[in-house]
């Protein structure tokens, strides 16, 4: 790609444009997500609430390195793991990825269909059904850019958690006490649920997801190029990568922080310890929503489900094209990128066979979080090995703090995850 001169400028980004840093945060608090930091708040009260301010720096520090691998070199992750590990085993982790996600997209499905079964009695598996087939529908025919800018507005609903504040009397010393002080039972139960939300938000869909959609966004722009091609804007375009980060995860962080909290307040005040179902996760809103509940929480629900399962589909079919040299991207028509929207097909689909496991949603949905805690160990270690790559990045490696708090995620992930199966 022709280097651009110094007195190109990038074209600003469209008014209403959401950046992938703010993309990403919002799709972090999926149906998965959800269900994992209610079950915390459930089971634990307010002993939990630490993860959620834990993870925010570690987050950004991981998702801002996947942005600039994908900012700095033009590709997307999976292509750059290949310049650094064997293709066969990049393949391998590829096809964990797709596994992880498949399951998190049965889960997500079936959630969404048991939310609106709630409201509207009919058949589940029906709703679930619809459901994949709107969300395939819209990956294939409608820019993700015009699909996200409408589905914002349903995840709003989530903010209603908010409302715990100034409808439930809470105990404050002990909500800064669980929120600052790292604690838990050292049993397989609650090392399970520290793996779960770990994993429900800092999971390796994400990673790919970021990357490419910053090459996405560079060659959509004529002014821009890859900052190892051309360093001209590279100081603004990594402080716009890294304020879109760390704005997005605080979002999602925050949206996750009162889910949690509205569950330890409610639920856990009532005795109520493991969730069992749908219902039971959505009573956690009535001291808020009152005859509301089912619906603010089903709005919640689908509105995450149906921006979380492109980017899960979208995540896995990017790092599939990536190694196999296929076109990939969102903004390509079908006949353009056929295996590219085949892998997404084959995710969605496969996906639908969670939904007829004997597994209430709500479960399903915690062992995606479990599954993604797990898996995500190594990629941290591969993309921060690239992220310090100077044959790859150039000038444009890791920052100190991304190299500090990336590793650490990366050792705190594996610790509990080591833990949790050996406890088990």
């Amino acid at each position: 790609m022709p280097r651009a001169s110094s007195t190109d400028r990038p074209a600003p980004r469209p008014a209403g444009r959401i950046g992938p840093g703010i993309v990403t945060g919002a799709a972090d608090d999926d149906p998965s997500g959800i269900a994992t930091y209610s079950q915390a708040g459930a089971q634990a009260g307010f002993g939990l609430l630490w993860t959620v301010v834990l993870t925010w720096p570690l987050m950004v520090a991981v998702q801002s390195v996947s942005a600039r691998i994908g900012r700095v070199t033009g590709r997307g992750l999976a292509a750059n793991l290949c310049r650094v590990f064997p293709r066969p085993l990049v393949l391998l982790a590829v096809a964990l990825l797709f596994v992880a996600n498949t399951v998190n997209i049965g889960a997500d499905l079936s959630a969404m269909g048991a939310a609106v079964n709630m409201l509207l009695p009919w058949d589940r598996h029906g709703y679930t059904l619809g459901f994949a087939a709107v969300s395939l529908l819209a990956i294939v025919f409608v820019p993700y850019s015009r699909y996200v800018g409408f589905l914002k507005w349903l995840t709003f609903s989530l903010l209603a958690y908010a409302g715990i504040v100034f409808t439930v009397r809470l105990d404050w010393a002990a909500v800064a006490t669980g929120s600052l002080v790292p604690a838990f039972d050292l049993d397989g139960r609650t090392l399970m649920l520290v793996v779960a939300v770990l994993g429900t938000t800092i999971a390796p869909y994400l990673f790919f997801w970021q990357t490419s959609q910053e090459v996405e966004d560079e060659e959509a722009d004529p002014g821009a190029a890859p900052l190892i091609v051309s360093s001209d804007h590279a100081g603004r375009e990594i402080a716009r990568i890294n304020r879109e980060t760390a704005v997005g995860m605080a979002v999602s962080n925050l949206v996750a922080f009162f889910i949690m909290l509205t569950t330890a307040a409610t639920l856990h005040a009532a005795g109520i310890t493991d969730i069992q179902s749908t219902e039971q996760a959505a009573a956690a809103l009535r001291p808020i929503a009152g005859e509301a509940t089912f619906l603010l929480f089903s709005l919640g629900i689908v509105g995450t489900g149906m921006l979380a399962v492109p980017v899960l589909a979208g995540s896995a079919a990017y790092a599939f094209g990536e190694v196999l040299g296929w076109t990939t991207g969102l903004e390509n028509r079908p006949r353009d990128a056929l295996p590219f929207y085949a892998i997404i097909a084959a995710a969605i689909g496969i996906g639908l066979a969670v939904d007829y496991l004997a597994l209430d949603p709500i479960k399903a949905l915690v062992w995606s979080a479990v599954l993604n805690g797990v898996i995500v160990v190594p990629f941290i270690a591969a993309i921060m090995v690239v992220a310090s790559r100077r044959d790859i990045m150039g000038a444009f490696v890791a920052s100190w703090w991304q190299r500090v708090l990336g590793w650490f995620t990366f050792a705190v992930m594996g610790a509990a995850s080591v833990a949790m199966f050996v406890l088990m």
